[in-house]
C-alpha cells in the first residue's frame, strides 16, 4: 500500500520543497504555466499507459507528436481551424492504427515497431516540411494552448475530459478490461475468447489520438508545426507511467497515478528552471527514475511471489 501511496507523497513533497526554495514557484503566472507546459505530457502519457497497460509500449509517440502538430497547422493554411484540429487528430490515430497494424499483423515486438515507425514518422515531418516550420497558423488558434474558459486554462479542461474518457474506457469498457487481460497473460486471454488482435490494434489508435491531440496543443503552444517537435518525449511519458504505477511487464496502471507521474516530471522540469539547473540535467533525471521505478515494481514483484 505505502508501495502504491508514494508517488502521491512523492508529489506533495517536491511541491512543498519548491514553494520554500523558490519564491516564483506559487505565482499564478508560474502555475499556469506549468499546466500549460504539462498538459501535452499528460495526454500522451493517458495513452501510454492503455499502451503499457497491454503489455506493449510505444517509443514513436514524440514522432507521432511531431508529424500530427505538422500536418494540422499545414491543413490550416488552406482550411478552418477546426479542419486542422481534426486533421492532426486524424493523423494520429493513422500513424497508432499503423503501429497497432504492423505489432499484430508481423507479429514483430512493440519495441521494434515503434522503434522503427519513431524514425519514419519523424523522416515523413522532415520530408514534407522540408525540415523548415510551418508558421502563418491563425490567431485564433493559440486559444487551444493558450486560451482561458472560466478563468482555468483551457489545456486542463481538456486533459480532464481526456482524463474522464480514460478512466471510463479502462473501468467500463471492453477495451479497458481486454487490455488488462491481453497485458497480464495474452495467450490466456486468447484462449479465453479475447480477439487479441483486434484489442491490440485499437489501443494503439487510441493512443495514436491522444497523441494527435497532444500536438495539435503543442503546435498551438508555439504557433508554428515545428518538424523536430517531441524529440524525446516518447521517455517523459513512458516515465510519467511508470512513476505512476504501471508495470511494463504489463497489467498494471491507472489514469490518477499517471497524471500524478506526469506532474511530479512537469514539477521537476519547472523546479530545474526556477532554480537554474542545466536543463541537460533533466534528461539524466528522467533515465534515472525510469531505471528506480521499473526496479521498484521488479523488487515488489518478486517480493510478492516469495
Amino acid at each position: 500500500m505505502i508501495q502504491r501511496l508514494l508517488p502521491f507523497f512523492t508529489l506533495i513533497a517536491l511541491f512543498i520543497v519548491l514553494s520554500i526554495v523558490s519564491p516564483s514557484f506559487l505565482t499564478a503566472t508560474n502555475l499556469s504555466s506549468v499546466a500549460r507546459q504539462t498538459a501535452v505530457i499528460n495526454i500522451m502519457a493517458l495513452g501510454m499507459t492503455v499502451v503499457i497497460i497491454s503489455g506493449g509500449i510505444d517509443l514513436s509517440v514524440g514522432s507521432i507528436l511531431a508529424l500530427a502538430g505538422l500536418l494540422g497547422a499545414m491543413t490550416m493554411h488552406s482550411y478552418p481551424v477546426a479542419a486542422g484540429v481534426v486533421a492532426g487528430l486524424a493523423a494520429g490515430t493513422l500513424c497508432g492504427l499503423a503501429n497497432g497494424l504492423m505489432i499484430t499483423t508481423l507479429r514483430v515486438s512493440p519495441f521494434i515497431v515503434t522503434l522503427g515507425t519513431m524514425g519514419i514518422y519523424r523522416g515523413l515531418a522532415l520530408i514534407i516540411s522540408k525540415g523548415l516550420p510551418v508558421q502563418q497558423i491563425p490567431d485564433s488558434f493559440s486559444f487551444l494552448a493558450e486560451g482561458n474558459l472560466l478563468d482555468v486554462p483551457f489545456v486542463l479542461w481538456i486533459l480532464l475530459v481526456c482524463a474522464a474518457a480514460t478512466q471510463v474506457i479502462l473501468q467500463h469498457t471492453r477495451l479497458g478490461r481486454y487490455a488488462f487481460s491481453i497485458g497480464s497473460n495474452p495467450e490466456a486471454a486468447f484462449y479465453a475468447g479475447v480477439p487479441v488482435r483486434f484489442h491490440t490494434t485499437a489501443v494503439y489508435a487510441l493512443a495514436g489520438l491522444l497523441t494527435g491531440l497532444a500536438g495539435m496543443i503543442e503546435s498551438s503552444r508555439l504557433m508554428t508545426g515545428q518538424p523536430t517537435s517531441g524529440q524525446g518525449y516518447e521517455l517523459t511519458a513512458i516515465a510519467a507511467v511508470v512513476i505512476g504505477g504501471g508495470s511494463l511487464r504489463g497489467g498494471e496502471g491507472s489514469v490518477l497515478g499517471t497524471l500524478v507521474g506526469a506532474f511530479i516530471m512537469g514539477l521537476l522540469a519547472n523546479g530545474s528552471d526556477l532554480l537554474g539547473v542545466n536543463p541537460y540535467w533533466q534528461q539524466v533525471v528522467i533515465g534515472a527514475v525510469i531505471i528506480a521505478a521499473v526496479a521498484l515494481d521488479e523488487w515488489r514483484k518478486r517480493r510478492l511471489s516469495s
